[in-house]
């Protein structure tokens, strides 16, 4: 990317969400504008765990909104991302598709350990270079992440189910502020974030920040009562609890510093930090400026450098972990991606790049279920994908990954993916096809093969040179399957030899 490019990150939030936009300068993004909206999202949850009509549609007029501002930018220099609470509606696709129509762009659902991952990516590019050992903590509306790391790098990541909206819900939903209410809640949190000792220990990390919504309103509070400016301590949150109270309730809480929107969560959101700083024994906190929404616009940079993209390490750590045979994963790779290449030559070049790229990935792991059982490997494979621990990645690219590792093999009829996704269905073929064309694990022999894409017609074609099959019988019946199998869905494939 070139400086002076614009970058913009979308942040769905559970109570609020956000969208930064930054100017790229040498490597740094620089904020050039800054728009957030309360949508309490995260409590718009029914009991059934799907999102009211009514939260629903404060989202998307949201979103509306943020959609106007982003008319303009192209597709890699936006990226939107959706947390605790779309990770647990199971409405959330009817939400997202809408969504996604009124934003312009892609909304990716990402994963408690992929959030924390992307928060300390923030936090960290916006605090001097150093060499201490950190922990950084962050409270959402219904989901709190915790990190170590040292520099750049993330060490340990956890993301816990308990938030500010989901604690004020639970706990405060008279809006009674009361001792015993407190103490349930400080309680019912370290119930939630008590593993965090084994893996947060106090010897583990010389500063502790803090990032996003509940820290930033807490420490707004305390600078308004005259405290140190950028930090929360033990004696400023028992100030605080004292202060809430006296009020006995949101309606007569009237606190200095204390923004309306917060208001309504600020009960759930003290009870989760006092049991943050009492479980891991921090005595002071520093108030991080960098958020998830930071981490996302350098992460954005990180994936349109190749070598530098965290998700080809995923891979690679993951074909490694379940020890596929890389000539083999590299084989069906190259051939994939020659024949990709060739059939989608009419996609502009940015998505023909991406798209090629995730082809690979799906060849480096389509064997990945061999570990497991070589009978129905391809089914073990998905299930791995569908639920590994994935940095890097968004729930929906690990599962349109599992979808392309599920139907390199077997009945294409059973597949239940978007066969009306041109791009989706040429990297199923083309990777169907390299399995075919490698399946004596050996190079192909590629010399006059071309492959077509017509997608008004939706058909392929496969053209052999004069001799081919002949020459490679076994390839050649397998082609023939291949033609049948295609024939259950709405594509069709030719394979032409003169």
């Amino acid at each position: 990317m070139q400086n002076g490019t614009r970058l913009a990150a979308v942040d769905l939030g559970s109570n609020s969400f956000r969208l930064e936009i930054g100017r790229l300068d040498h490597g740094q993004i620089h904020r050039t504008e800054y728009l957030k909206e309360t949508v309490r999202q995260g409590n718009g949850l029914d009991s059934e765990r799907n999102l009211t009509p009514e939260a629903m549609q404060r989202g998307w007029e949201c979103l509306a909104r943020f959609g106007e501002r982003l008319a303009g930018f192209r597709k890699n220099e936006v990226r939107a991302v959706a947390t605790q609470t779309l990770r647990e509606a199971r409405n959330r696709d009817e939400f997202l598709a809408r969504a996604h129509q009124v934003l312009g762009f892609p909304i990716d659902v990402i994963s408690g350990r992929e959030e924390a991952r992307l928060i300390y990516q923030g936090v960290a590019h916006m605090l001097p270079q150093s060499d201490e050992r950190r922990l950084v903590v962050d409270i959402g509306g219904r989901s709190t992440e915790m990190i170590l790391g040292q520099g750049l790098e993330a060490l340990v990541m956890e993301s816990y189910r308990v938030g500010s909206v989901a604690w004020s819900m639970k706990y405060f939903s008279d809006g009674e502020f009361t001792a015993r209410a407190f103490t349930a809640a400080e309680v019912g949190a370290k119930a939630v974030l008590d593993e965090a000792l084994n893996l947060y220990p106090a010897a583990g990390w010389e500063v502790a920040y803090g990032s996003s919504g509940t820290v930033g309103a807490v420490a707004d509070v305390l600078v308004a009562a005259g405290m140190p400016q950028g930090m929360i301590t033990r004696e400023g949150l028992d100030w605080l609890l004292d202060r809430l109270l006296k009020a006995q309730s949101v309606d007569r809480l009237k606190l200095e510093g204390m923004k309306d929107d917060r208001r309504a969560v600020i009960g759930g959101g003290v009870s989760v930090l006092r049991a943050v700083f009492e479980l891991l024994q921090i005595t002071e906190m520093q108030v991080a400026q960098g958020a998830l929404r930071h981490g996302v616009l350098y992460d954005l940079l990180d994936r349109e450098r190749d070598t530098s993209d965290l998700r080809s390490a995923t891979v690679q750590g993951l074909a490694r972990k379940f020890a596929v045979d890389a000539a083999q994963a590299q084989r069906i790779g190259r051939t994939a991606v020659a024949l990709f290449r060739q059939a989608g030559s009419g996609l502009p070049l940015p998505e023909l790049t991406r798209a090629q790229r995730k082809l690979d990935w799906a060849a480096q792991l389509h064997e990945i279920g061999s570990h497991i059982s070589h009978s129905d490997y391809h089914k073990h494979g998905a299930y791995i994908l569908d639920n590994a621990d994935a940095p890097g990645f968004a729930l929906p690219e690990t599962h349109r990954l599992s979808l392309l590792v599920l139907g390199h093999r077997g009945k294409l009829r059973k597949l239940e993916a978007d066969f009306e996704d041109p791009v989706f269905v040429l990297q199923l073929l083309c990777l169907r096809l390299a399995v075919i064309l490698c399946h004596a694990r050996r190079d192909p022999d590629l010399k006059g093969m071309q492959m077509e894409m017509v997608v008004d017609n939706h058909r392929f074609v496969l053209a052999c040179r004069s001799g081919w099959a002949s020459a490679y019988p076994q390839s050649a019946h397998l082609l023939r399957e291949e033609v049948l199998a295609w024939q259950k869905t709405p594509w069709t494939l030719i394979v032409a030899s003169p």
